[in-house]
């Protein structure tokens, strides 16, 4: 009873503090009045100010690009992708679990490189001391050294090709719209066949479960169903997500 009590006398309070408030005029919690216009420039400084503005916004439209083809999460997610598809576990881990931990997995790996970004190129830009072109040209210089060594020499050469480009004599010959899509291809392969190599010990639980089915003549049981537990098990034992994520760490290397 008294805590019904306290209940319906908490909000007596609250209705009656807000009506009162409400009465004198003077909210509780002060609301905010956004403006947003668009007005000439009067000076240099201004004009500035809108490009600056207009450069943060275009960072950020094309940041999960940025963090998806230029880093190490289109190879880690892809791999995951394939480890569930191989145990057939249907959604389990869900696709918010595999993409978290690929992102987390991510920042891991790229942690140097972006120490390297701020360090070099975004605390001298804040603090005024390097210009925009010099702060974005010594931030692609970590991005760059990161997808060289990721990146096969071959796909370097069919995007060299395609473009009709000069054979190059270093890699600072080669464009970043070049490097990109070559960096992708590589990840791409190297992901494949990662996940090659984890196919098989599951496919060949899969094939023992399906012939001991049929020997037993038990047509009709579908041999996913009772391989399922058995590469769960093999998985548990041999403690795969370490040995995965140890894998992966250390292909970046």
């Amino acid at each position: 009873m008294s805590t019904r009590f306290l209940k319906v006398a908490g909000l007596i309070l609250f209705f009656g503090l807000f009506a009162g408030a409400t009465v004198q005029g003077a909210p509780l919690v002060p609301v905010p009045n956004i403006n947003i216009g668009v007005d000439a420039a009067n000076n240099p400084r201004d004009v500035a100010l809108s490009l600056q503005v207009l450069f943060v916004l275009t960072v950020l439209t094309l940041a999960p690009s940025i963090l998806i083809m230029m880093t190490s999460f289109t190879r880690i997610i892809v791999v995951l992708s394939f480890l569930r598809s191989a145990l057939g576990t249907q959604q389990m881990p869900p696709n918010q679990v595999l993409v978290g931990l690929a992102l987390f997995l991510t920042f891991f790996t790229m942690s140097p490189y972006w120490d390297q970004v701020s360090r070099d190129a975004f605390q001298p830009y804040v603090a005024g001391r390097m210009s925009q072109d010099a702060a974005l040209t010594a931030a692609l210089k970590p991005m760059r050294e990161f997808m060289f060594k990721q990146t096969r020499e071959n796909d370097l050469a069919l995007f060299v090709n395609i473009a009709e480009a000069p054979r190059p004599n270093s890699q600072e010959d080669i464009p970043t719209t070049t490097l990109i899509p070559a960096f992708v291809i590589s990840e791409l392969k190297t992901a494949f066949q990662i996940g090659f190599l984890i196919y098989i010990p599951f496919i060949v639980i899969d094939m023992v479960v399906a012939s001991t089915l049929m020997s037993m003549g038990m047509m009709m049981v579908p041999p996913v169903m009772i391989s399922l537990p058995f590469k769960i098990l093999l998985f548990i034992l041999v403690d795969g997500w370490h040995l995965i994520i140890r894998s992966l760490i250390a292909s970046f290397s």
